[in-house]
């Protein structure tokens, strides 16, 4: 071990020197924010630091640090550093964190490009960019044959960067027929980190659910979706529902469920019924006094 770690005790004259270690903070900080000498701590040998209390309001718990020191044999003590620096209760900023740990889902907006490292692990690679097919697979010989007969023009890389599409013949007209025009596809990791996001925000285990009278796996309303997610998940089609057009997990569930009140159909109406033994014949002409002929031309009316 060197000498400066093995000495603990401070140098008597370093730590004498609390006047000169005060002046030197006082010249390096704003008048009147310098307060109580706190303590004195040994560095090494014959170096020690005088910690002053900062009154500046803005640096709270913050401390003048001023590190003196002396040659062996030396009797004159001299300046070696004067430095702000927080103490055990100052308030400090909180710790830097990369940018690719502080994005949070639904940060993003118009413009914004989030890259992906190459290495990232939700993802994992779904066209190397070869397009020979394996040794002694079964289209080898095939693709081998259809290339000779288009005298299709072999390239490398991946369909989505290729300018033009690509010859018949060739594994990746397959696979941009396949649909499968993408550098990467999500790794395990990324599917169950899929997963895992989504049944925490829609999951069964969610307060909505919990009150549902029924799970989306038997809901009207539910959209299936493709791949091996599809088996857990599917996407909500209630425009009344909390979570419309949002991925959910079939064990999720909410009170807008297709079946679980449904409204009866009004009752229709009965055909109308002629009861002719309580109708009571009117007759058209009336044959009292006073009564009119209702055949009787207009002008003949009211003369005798």
């Amino acid at each position: 071990m060197s000498a400066a770690m093995r000495s603990r005790t401070p140098d008597r004259l370093c730590a004498e020197a609390v006047e000169p270690a005060r002046a030197a903070a006082e010249e390096a900080a704003l008048p009147g924010t310098v307060g109580d000498h706190v303590e004195a701590a040994a560095d090494g040998d014959r170096v020690v630091t005088h910690y002053f209390a900062c009154l500046d309001p803005a640096y709270r718990g913050w401390r003048w640090a001023v590190t003196v020191a002396r040659a062996s044999r030396a009797k004159a003590v001299t300046l070696d550093e004067t430095v702000l620096l927080p103490g055990p209760d100052a308030l400090l900023a909180p710790e830097w964190v990369p940018w690719s740990e502080r994005l949070r889902p639904g940060d993003m907006g118009p413009g914004d490009l989030l890259p992906t490292e190459a290495d990232d692990l939700r993802l994992e690679p779904g066209w190397t960019g070869e397009d020979a097919p394996p040794p002694n697979s079964a289209v080898a010989e095939e693709m081998d044959r259809l290339a000779e007969l288009e005298d299709a023009d072999v390239t490398v890389g991946s369909p989505a960067a290729q300018a033009v599409p690509p010859a018949r013949g060739s594994i990746a007209a397959v696979a941009e027929e396949l649909g499968m025009r993408r550098a990467r596809v999500l790794s395990r990791y990324g599917l169950y980190s899929a997963a895992d996001r989504w049944d925490e925000v829609h999951g069964a285990k969610t307060p909505m659910a919990q009150a549902a009278p029924a799970s989306c796996v038997s809901c009207g309303f539910l959209v299936r979706i493709g791949g091996s997610l599809g088996q857990a998940f599917g996407i909500c089609a209630n425009e009344f529902g909390p979570a419309d057009g949002q991925v959910v997990s079939l064990a999720y569930g909410c009170g807008g469920h297709s079946e679980a009140a449904v409204m009866p159909k009004p009752p229709r109406p009965s055909a109308p019924v002629i009861d002719e033994t309580l109708v009571d014949p009117m007759p058209l002409r009336a044959t009292g006094r006073g009564s009119v002929d209702d055949t009787a031309p207009p002008e003949d009316l009211g003369h005798s």
